[in-house]
Protein backbone atom coordinates (compact mmCIF):
# COMPACT_ATOMS: atom_id res chain seq x y z
CA UNK A 1 0.00 0.00 0.00
CA UNK A 2 0.95 3.23 -0.79
CA UNK A 3 -0.19 7.18 0.27
CA UNK A 4 1.65 9.91 -1.47
CA UNK A 5 0.69 13.68 -0.64
CA UNK A 6 1.48 16.79 -2.52
CA UNK A 7 0.14 20.25 -0.84
CA UNK A 8 -1.33 22.51 -3.36
CA UNK A 9 -0.31 25.30 -3.84
CA UNK A 10 -3.41 27.26 -5.03
CA UNK A 11 -5.67 26.45 -2.14
CA UNK A 12 -4.99 24.60 1.42
CA UNK A 13 -5.84 21.58 0.33
CA UNK A 14 -3.39 18.71 0.16
CA UNK A 15 -4.15 15.86 -2.95
CA UNK A 16 -3.87 12.46 -1.74
CA UNK A 17 -3.28 9.64 -4.09
CA UNK A 18 -3.91 6.49 -2.31
CA UNK A 19 -2.73 2.35 -4.07
CA UNK A 20 -3.38 -1.22 -2.64
CA UNK A 21 -1.79 -3.70 -4.41
CA UNK A 22 -2.98 -7.42 -5.59
CA UNK A 23 -1.40 -9.01 -2.76
CA UNK A 24 -3.19 -6.37 0.33
CA UNK A 25 -6.49 -6.21 -1.75
CA UNK A 26 -7.19 -10.69 -0.95
CA UNK A 27 -9.21 -10.97 -4.03
CA UNK A 28 -11.74 -8.26 -3.49
CA UNK A 29 -13.89 -6.74 -6.07
CA UNK A 30 -14.20 -3.07 -4.52
CA UNK A 31 -12.62 -1.26 -2.04
CA UNK A 32 -13.74 1.97 -0.54
CA UNK A 33 -11.41 4.35 1.25
CA UNK A 34 -13.58 5.48 4.23
CA UNK A 35 -12.88 7.82 7.11
CA UNK A 36 -14.16 11.08 9.21
CA UNK A 37 -13.72 13.26 5.61
CA UNK A 38 -16.56 11.24 4.33
CA UNK A 39 -18.59 10.44 7.31
CA UNK A 40 -17.34 6.70 7.27
CA UNK A 41 -19.68 5.76 4.05
CA UNK A 42 -18.71 2.68 2.18
CA UNK A 43 -19.17 3.63 -1.70
CA UNK A 44 -18.59 7.24 -1.43
CA UNK A 45 -14.62 7.13 -2.72
CA UNK A 46 -14.51 3.75 -4.16
CA UNK A 47 -11.09 3.10 -5.43
CA UNK A 48 -10.59 2.31 -9.11
CA UNK A 49 -9.54 -1.21 -10.13
CA UNK A 50 -6.73 -2.02 -12.50
CA UNK A 51 -6.17 -4.15 -14.30
CA UNK A 52 -2.82 -5.93 -12.72
CA UNK A 53 -5.30 -6.26 -9.69
CA UNK A 54 -4.41 -3.58 -8.12
CA UNK A 55 -6.57 -0.12 -6.45
CA UNK A 56 -5.81 3.28 -6.63
CA UNK A 57 -7.38 6.38 -5.70
CA UNK A 58 -7.04 10.20 -5.38
CA UNK A 59 -9.17 12.89 -3.04
CA UNK A 60 -8.20 16.44 -1.69
CA UNK A 61 -8.30 17.05 1.95
CA UNK A 62 -8.23 20.22 3.33
CA UNK A 63 -4.64 21.15 4.93
CA UNK A 64 -3.90 21.76 8.43
CA UNK A 65 -6.30 18.92 9.83
CA UNK A 66 -6.30 15.28 10.61
CA UNK A 67 -8.28 12.55 9.70
CA UNK A 68 -9.02 9.07 10.27
CA UNK A 69 -9.48 6.58 7.81
CA UNK A 70 -9.54 2.82 6.99
CA UNK A 71 -10.17 0.73 3.81
CA UNK A 72 -13.02 -1.17 3.72
CA UNK A 73 -12.89 -4.86 0.85
CA UNK A 74 -16.05 -5.51 -0.56
CA UNK A 75 -18.41 -3.79 2.18
CA UNK A 76 -17.01 -6.69 4.74
CA UNK A 77 -13.21 -6.58 5.57
CA UNK A 78 -11.75 -3.86 7.03
CA UNK A 79 -7.85 -3.29 7.03
CA UNK A 80 -5.78 -0.38 7.75
CA UNK A 81 -2.92 0.90 5.35
CA UNK A 82 1.18 0.73 6.99
CA UNK A 83 2.04 3.51 5.25
CA UNK A 84 -0.38 5.80 7.16
CA UNK A 85 1.57 8.62 9.41
CA UNK A 86 0.06 6.81 13.07
CA UNK A 87 -2.88 4.85 14.73
CA UNK A 88 -5.39 5.94 16.85
CA UNK A 89 -8.05 3.91 18.73
CA UNK A 90 -11.13 2.87 16.44
CA UNK A 91 -13.22 3.02 19.65
CA UNK A 92 -14.37 -1.02 18.95
CA UNK A 93 -12.11 -3.11 20.81
CA UNK A 94 -8.66 -3.13 19.74
CA UNK A 95 -9.16 -1.67 16.17
CA UNK A 96 -6.96 0.79 14.89
CA UNK A 97 -7.61 3.30 12.64
CA UNK A 98 -5.19 4.89 10.08
CA UNK A 99 -3.95 8.54 10.85
CA UNK A 100 -3.41 10.95 8.15
CA UNK A 101 -1.88 14.47 9.33
CA UNK A 102 -2.12 17.37 6.65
Amino acid sequence: MSIKKTSLKNKPACKLSFKVTKAQAAGASRISIVGDFNSWTDGSDSMNALKDGSFSYSLELESGREYQFRYLADGTRWFNDDEADSFTAAGMGNEQNGLLKL
